[in-house]
């Protein structure tokens, strides 16, 4: 017997209802039933970081959470970070990471980004330790890090400057 249970989440400022099975991970939410794609699944597990999203601004794992779970709740996903989609506009931590190379594939892009947005906010000025202690929870198979930590830094520079 499937039960769907309705739930209304803010996701980037709009709101949405929709009627999900209790065993609908929320990334998948995010992705099929909203047709957000920026927030990728990689290790299906919260290892890896691919999912991550700011849930009531707090970074989360979205596939380790079950959509249910985000009735009432405000998510932002990568495509809330611009959402004009602009490269005139983009984010200082989006235009950090183009600048310093931090990206090569972007398959975990997404969610060093969720994940360094709050950082950053909290602690405008990281040491080079901070921005590798704060990175460590997200994988990248590509760049071998220095280019993001290096990309961090850049958009700590900019960041403070606004």
């Amino acid at each position: 017997m499937n039960t769907l249970h309705t739930i209304t989440v803010i996701i980037n400022g709009q709101s949405y209802e929709r009627e999900v099975e209790p065993r609908l991970l929320l990334s998948d939410f995010i992705r099929h039933e909203i047709g957000l794609t920026g927030t990728h699944v990689g290790c299906e597990h919260g290892v890896c970081g691919a999912c991550t999203i700011l849930f009531d601004d707090e970074p989360v794992r979205s596939c380790i959470m079950f959509a249910v779970q985000a009735n009432g709740h405000t998510i932002m996903t990568i495509e809330g970070l611009t959402p004009d989609a602009s490269e005139e506009n983009l984010h200082p931590l989006q235009a950090s990471f183009r600048e310093a190379h931090g990206l090569q594939c972007g398959f975990c892009t997404g969610g060093f980004l969720m994940t360094l947005l709050p950082f950053l906010q909290e602690n405008p000025n990281p040491s080079e330790q901070d921005i590798r202690e704060a990175i460590s929870g997200n994988i990248c198979r590509c760049t071998g890090y220095q280019h993001i930590v290096d990309a961090v830094k850049i958009a700590a520079a900019k960041m403070e400057g606004q």
